[in-house]
């Protein structure tokens, strides 16, 4: 069939299967939007869930829902290697430069930068470094401590006021939030909690890995009362299904109900696999239907393609004893597996493996979801490692 009308391609209009089934979290967001404009308290979302869930997607679509509100919108992603410090100061600075385009009387946007000057100094960080290019004076002893637990609360106050006095909202929406320490995510607990306190119209929506729950605890033990955790799943095999078969009827194709079973049992429910086998199927298909034949043709396709864009590029990022911790996890099969039974699978003692344990957790590839547990953070990523080390 054409390749240029598949509907599994992205962006090729249909609704990603991402999506599919996330009424209840999408639903959850706009009310939190609604009653933050409208003054009243709301827990900000932060959402957990693997990779390949479509969390992004769902941060995507839940700031096009906050631009039809009238909110203005930061969207970033977290990183090792960046702080959040210098990883916000653009987006804020666009904001209010933003902001300060709106008609309006009053000096709380003009203070705000101030307040992001001063903010850039305690950081200890040049205005060139980061390249925001503000010619304006920093207010002095707002938000220039140093200290950032002290100095973000102040900053997103001051933003905060400015958005309230050019009668707008803001949404701070943060990708891989995990990879922020503890210190940078305690100072976002802060700042949204004093935000709360002064009902300023201010929202963080938030994604991460499944530990992001325990970090924001471990950071504040008030995180619970400011934050809902809507945990973000794989699809049930009927919601899985219909990712597949409305897109395609749409089109008028239909897939055969043997094909839709082997498509579901070889994702598990896990949407952006969903995709990458809808997107193959299309194109090997020659005529509707599409046929079991064709899915476990497409397999071959998939498969490599998933290895080689997917999985690869997080397994190169570890080193060699990483690995061999992994391949011994993976020889279990799926779900959670006892540190111990990998020390015993390594023949080494379980102590012994603590500093790997912990810098796999730090690089998001595996987490505890209870003492001495360890499940992946990828989903099918103990396929690929027997694939990709077929002897341990």
């Amino acid at each position: 069939m054409n390749p240029f009308k598949n509907p599994f391609s992205p962006g090729a209009g249909a609704p990603p299967p991402e999506l599919v089934g996330r009424d209840s979290v999408l639903e959850q967001a706009e009310i939190l939007l609604g009653r933050v404009k409208q003054k009243r308290p709301e827990k900000s979302m932060l959402l957990t869930g693997l990779r390949g869930v479509g969390k992004t997607v769902l941060l995507n679509e839940v700031e096009h829902m906050a631009r039809r509100q009238g909110y203005k919108t930061v969207l970033i992603e977290a990183s090792e290697n960046k702080s959040l410090g210098t990883l916000i100061i653009p987006y804020l600075k666009s904001l209010l430069f933003e902001l300060n385009r709106i008609a309006g009387v009053g000096d709380k946007v003009k203070r705000a930068l101030a307040v992001l000057r001063s903010f850039v100094g305690g950081l200890n960080l040049t205005v060139g470094e980061i390249t925001i290019g503000l010619d304006i004076d920093p207010e002095k002893g707002a938000a220039d401590s140093g200290d950032l637990e002290i100095d973000l609360p102040n900053l997103f106050i001051s933003i905060g006021e400015a958005a309230e006095d050019r009668k707008s909202a803001i949404i701070i929406l943060i990708d891989e939030l995990q990879y922020f320490n503890q210190k940078e995510l305690s100072s976002l607990i802060v700042a949204m909690h004093k935000i709360q306190q002064r009902q300023l119209p201010v929202v963080l929506l938030g994604a991460g890995l499944p530990i992001l729950p325990g970090l924001a605890g471990d950071a504040k033990s008030y995180a619970e009362r400011l934050f809902n955790f809507p945990d973000i799943g794989a699809l049930s095999k009927e919601d899985s299904i219909k990712a597949l078969k409305e897109p395609a009827l749409a089109a008028e194709v239909i897939f055969q109900e043997d094909a839709l079973e082997e498509i579901f049992r070889l994702t598990q429910g896990y949407p952006y696999f969903i995709q990458e086998w809808g997107y193959q199927s299309w194109n090997l298909a020659k005529s509707s239907p599409i046929t079991l034949d064709v899915v476990k043709a497409a397999t071959e396709v998939v498969v490599p393609r998933l290895d080689s864009n997917f999985f690869r590029v997080r397994f190169d990022r570890l080193i060699p004893s990483e690995k061999r911790f992994l391949r011994a996890m993976a020889s279990f099969g799926s779900g959670a597996h006892r540190t111990g039974d990998i020390a015993s699978i390594l023949g080494v003692k379980i102590s012994s493996l603590g500093p790997v344990r912990s810098r796999l957790i730090k690089k998001g590839m595996i987490y505890s979801p209870s003492y001495g547990d360890m499940i992946f953070t990828v989903p099918l990523f103990e396929e690929f490692m027997m694939r990709v080390m077929p002897s341990s």
